[in-house]
This record gives structure tokens, sequence and C-alpha cells, in this order.
């Protein structure tokens, strides 16, 4: 990711011969970090799973066990990385399931969305938000937004991430939502834009940042316009 602040733009950019050899992993490297920075790391990794894994069936039930469990693990060690901050355990298993989330192996096989994170980097390059704020904020409205299209994943996701057992389908996807809201503002990560005094004045000029940087078919149908992230946005508000 580059941001340039003097135009307000924050692009994306990828090449293998920008991806590391090999990466050392120690927990107690994470036991300085502030609360905010603790919980931005929970939520960015949690959805960089849910950007690879609440798409639609394509019969990857080894894929979609991986990054059910690492969402499971984020959900259950995620607050306590906060109570706990130098618990070595808490924090090794946080940091795997991290690096897990985007290290490529979950992702092999299945379509991927990334709506979620196009959007979000405006609000960052707009507004100064932290990356996994902007992801906490977008993502539930992308759900909502998407939910027809999302159906099947999104009632495994519930039923096996939540354990949720509704009968009627659409109360179990508005509970699954709602659930990973809660995870969120559990985290101490707002979920709206006005929980950061983000008004809705802002949301055009969003949109025309996607339009300008041609983000114009997102998600993992190519379905998300730029009117279809204005009413995310406005979702999200």
């Amino acid at each position: 990711m580059i941001t340039k602040a003097a135009t307000q733009e924050k692009l994306a950019f990828g090449s293998p011969l920008v991806y590391p050899q090999f990466a050392i992993l120690d927990p107690t490297t994470t036991y300085s970090l502030p609360p905010r920075q603790i919980a931005n790391g929970a939520v960015d990794a949690f959805v960089h799973i849910m950007e690879q894994y609440l798409t639609y069936p394509v019969d990857a039930k080894v894929q979609d066990r991986f990054a059910e469990g690492l969402l499971m693990t984020l959900i259950e060690e995620g607050p306590r990385s906060l109570k706990e901050p130098t618990n070595y355990a808490v924090r090794a298993n946080v940091m795997w399931a991290a690096t897990m989330a985007l290290n490529g192996l979950i992702g092999v096989g299945v379509p991927q969305d990334w709506a979620t994170h196009m959007i979000g980097h405006e609000l960052t390059a707009m507004h100064g938000l932290d990356h996994a704020q902007t992801l906490a904020i977008v993502l539930p409205a992308v759900m909502q937004h998407q939910r027809e299209k999302k159906r099947a994943k999104l009632l495994q996701y519930g039923r096996r991430v939540w354990n949720l057992n509704h009968t009627d389908e659409d109360a179990l996807i508005d509970a699954a939502i709602a659930a990973t809201r809660g995870f969120f503002e559990q985290m101490g990560t707002p979920t709206t834009l006005s929980g950061y005094g983000v008004g809705r004045e802002s949301i055009p000029k969003l949109v025309d940042m996607l339009v300008k940087h041609e983000l114009l078919a997102l998600g993992e149908h190519g379905v998300i316009t730029p009117e279809a992230s204005r009413e995310i946005l406005e979702l999200a508000a």
C-alpha cells in the first residue's frame, strides 16, 4: 500500500518481487502495542479472512474449515489480547492467525471479494482512519448490502462460526451480521462512520475517489458499482 497524503490517495500494488521470503514471528514483540493497535491487528486479520471466505460456495471444504477455524480463534483470543496483553499463548495464537489470514493459504482455489478493503482505503486516505477501523465500518455494511449474493456463505458462517441455529434464514443472517459488528465493537473498534465523527457529507467524495481510481466493479461478482458503494457507505453511516 502506498499513501499520498497530498492528494488523499491510498493505492495498492502487488508483485512476487515484494513477497517476503520468510518471516520471524515473535509474540513478545507485540507486548508493547497500545490497545488500539492490538485491536487493529485482530480486526484486520479477521477481515482478511472474510474477504477470502465470505463469497459463494465452490465446495472448497478444506479452505472453508481453515478460514472458519481462524475466525473462531480471533473471536476467542482477540478480546483476551486486550485484557491480557502479555499473555504469550494468547498473543502467539493471534499472531499465527494473522499470518495464516493473508499468506496465500486460505485463498487458494476460492473466489475472493476485497470490496471492503477498496472502499476502506478511500476512508483512510480522506479521513486518516486506521486501516482496520475502516474495515470495521465497511464490512458489516457490505454483508448487509450483498446478503442475497452471499446468502449461502452467510448462512454457513453464522452456523459454523457463531453457532447460530435460527430456523428463519433471514433472521440467522441478521444475527450473523450483528455478531460480526459486536465482535468489532468488543475490540473497541466502532463500526459506523459516525463513530469516528465522519458525516454523510463525505460519501459523495469517497465515491468520486473510487471512480477516479477505476474501482467500478468490486466484489467477487464484479457487481459493486460506484452507486452500490454509495449505498454501502450509507448503510455504514
